[in-house]
């Protein structure tokens, strides 16, 4: 007879016992309390002293470049090789929330829901910035150093931007989303990134060993919605601009913040179904639209072309791209791809817990299939159809990017849109999304930083979530006021900042995952449920 395995994830702790206080915020631990004073500091000093805090986030972002650029890299690689060893392995066959789950949603719902969760304000900013920064040298940076507007720097340029868009932000995600979805669903654990790494701290996940991961997990993704922001921010300020002449300073770029942060605030109001629901749903169907004009009113057969060199290229300069050593363009991957590892973690708890809430039912091998491959098979076509269009236009001569190559980069996209019909209504078009996509953002991740500093609790107290709206425009707004000209620069410096300790607790998370999935693998194969 073999031996009897116990359910050592068992607990007794009740997620989101109430303790509400007047001002209406849960405090039941003090996640809240220290990730709020962090921010709200965050704010207040940037706001009083803009010049000292810039240079602080400059110093911050060289240090941890130089110093950590090839932990970042060797870390994105690490969740990669441990999500695609989840497909292949025994535990492929955990089902989450039990062997005799049913999924909550239909495959094409799901799938679709995936594709929600990928898009966002982050494909609309780079989609054409990005290819044609490599394209051209832009900032004196290529990847592998290519000459630039060569046949050679077009291909690397696509499949360059879909190595930063693939597997590896993917990978991220499904630690997060898999980590969440187990422990939540299988354990009946809180919905919280403490009860991850139940495995290995057992009870003191309840105490201040996970109060810090929480916190962590709070100011990351805080950091995180805030960089995808002030790139919503700039975009849609240069996109009136263009359309309208408005302007797109600073000044401009905070009242977006402010206006769309109080949409953002009516949706919270409104809750999870008639607010973000509703705005994802039409969220889809204009990028939806979109695309499929850029696709049929573009160069259509250069677009399809560019989805095989997009894919070939990915493909073909992905192990030399994931190689932190010895790189002769250093410079351009220091700029470029520890930046979005950095911003990819940040962002992870946010998007994990998104896909955590819509896969219970699909077993593990299910799981990390679809969370890899879908979304990366729909970004193909994304930055295949925006960067392939701008690409061509550039190949051709045709337009403001030939002409004076990346001027600016918030303003690529409707630069692109110029040289299709219809161009004015697109750029509309696109400016809506993108606010849209603002405001959703902004609406999910108070949702999600909200759970978590309740301990888990999805239906927190409404004034808690309206302080973590207003907070995540707040922070938007200081960077880009704090960073003045060169507030992208700022941006990236606090992705940057809040992703560092973030891709530690990442690290650790794989192992404790592992942990609980061979553990449940014996309990399952003992009560004859698995095989």
């Amino acid at each position: 007879m073999g031996e009897v395995v116990k359910d050592e994830y068992q607990t007794d702790y009740v997620a989101g016992q109430d303790n509400v206080n007047p001002f209406g915020l849960d405090l039941h631990n003090w996640v809240f309390p220290v990730t709020s004073v962090i921010v709200v500091l965050f704010v207040i000093g940037t706001l009083i002293f803009p010049g000292e805090s810039k240079a602080l986030l400059d110093g911050a972002k060289g240090a941890i470049i130089n110093n950590f650029d090839w932990f970042f890299i060797l870390s994105a690689n690490v969740f990669v090789v441990f999500s695609l060893s989840l497909i292949f392995l025994p535990v492929g066959k955990i089902r989450l929330g039990g062997q005799d789950a049913k999924p909550e949603f239909s495959t094409m719902s799901w799938f679709a829901m995936l594709f929600a969760a990928g898009m966002g304000i982050g494909l609309m900013f780079w989609a054409v910035a990005e290819p044609v920064a490599y394209y051209t040298g832009h900032w004196d940076l290529s990847p592998f150093n290519v000459t630039p507007e060569t046949p050679e720097a077009r291909d690397l340029a696509m499949g360059a931007t879909m190595y930063h868009w693939g597997l590896h932000p993917w990978a991220v995600y499904a630690v997060v989303a898999l980590s969440l979805a187990f422990f939540a669903y299988n354990k009946n654990m809180p919905l919280t990134i403490r009860s991850a790494f139940f495995p290995l701290l057992r009870d003191r996940v309840w105490g201040w060993p996970g109060h810090i991961i929480d916190v962590l997990a709070v100011v990351a993704t805080i950091f995180g919605l805030a960089t995808s922001l002030g790139f919503g921010a700039q975009q849609a300020a240069s996109g009136l601009d263009y359309l309208f002449d408005t302007s797109s300073g600073v000044n401009v770029q905070m009242a977006i913040i402010t206006g769309v942060t109080f949409v953002a605030l009516i949706s919270v109001l409104r809750g999870l179904d008639g607010g973000v629901k509703v705005l994802s749903n039409f969220n889809m169907v204009v990028a939806a639209v979109l695309l499929l004009f850029v696709i049929f009113a573009g160069p259509t057969m250069a677009i399809i072309d560019t989805i095989w060199v997009t894919s070939s290229s990915y493909v073909a300069n992905f192990v030399p791209l994931s190689n932190p050593f010895g790189r002769e363009d250093e410079g351009w991957m220091r700029a470029w791809t520890v930046f979005y590892w950095a911003w990819w973690i940040s962002w992870s708890p946010f998007v994990g817990m998104f896909i955590a809430r819509v896969s219970k039912g699909r077993t593990v091998r299910e799981f990390v299939t679809a969370v890899l491959i879908i979304p990366t098979l729909i970004t193909i076509v994304w930055m295949s159809t925006f960067g392939g269009s701008a690409l061509d236009q550039m190949q051709n001569g045709i337009g403001e990017l030939a002409a004076n190559g990346l001027q600016e980069v918030p303003l690529a996209m409707f630069q692109m849109l110029e040289n299709l019909p219809m161009t004015a209504i697109m750029s509309f078009v696109g400016i809506v999304l993108v606010l849209v996509f603002f405001i959703t953002s902004s609406d999910s991740g108070s949702l999600v930083i909200d759970s978590i500093t309740a301990g888990g609790k999805t239906d927190a107290p409404t004034a808690q979530r309206v302080f973590w709206v207003v907070m995540e425009g707040a922070i938007a707004a200081a960077l880009i006021f704090g960073g003045g000209a060169d507030a992208l620069g700022a941006i990236q410096a606090s992705a940057i900042s809040a992703g560092l300790p973030f891709t530690v607790v990442l690290l650790v998370m794989c192992w404790s995952l592992m942990k609980g999935l061979t553990h449940e693998r014996k309990l399952l194969i003992q009560r004859g449920e698995l095989t």
